[in-house]
């Protein structure tokens, strides 16, 4: 996949994310959501960034599994149930992006849920590729 982070000047400057992505490539990937469940299907982690970086690596795991790479990443949602925890873990939380998944960011949303399929759940990460 070729990826084109587009940041226009006019926009407020991105900070862990891309305003867009323009990706060319010959598969497109869709993702489903992923959380902190660790392989008997248990949420894992009694804080946000615990399970922040479980639902990451859930989501890099599926990624890579189908041939793709975290640079594959054209769009990610992020579902917090509690966005205020969110924001005060944001710099935690871009630092285990970072370690995890690079810096090539894709365009990105957070959005605060009421709850998540399982209750113990903090956080849900979704999004598609596009494959070379």
């Amino acid at each position: 996949m070729t990826a084109e982070r587009v940041n226009p000047p006019e926009l407020s400057p991105p900070t862990g994310f891309s305003h867009a992505v323009v990706a060319t490539g010959s598969r497109v990937l869709f993702l489903a959501g992923q959380t902190a469940l660790d392989t008997d299907g248990k949420v894992v982690g009694d804080t946000l960034p615990e399970q922040f970086e479980r639902a990451l690596a859930n989501l890099l795991t599926a990624l890579r599994a189908a041939g793709g790479a975290p640079a594959d990443l054209a769009r990610v949602t992020v579902y917090a149930t509690d966005i205020a925890a969110y924001r005060a873990h944001a710099a935690e939380l871009g630092g285990l992006w970072r370690k995890s998944a690079g810096r090539d960011y894709p365009a990105m949303a957070v959005v605060q849920v009421v709850r998540l399929w399982d209750e113990q759940a903090l956080v849900e990460l979704d999004g598609f590729a596009v494959l070379p």
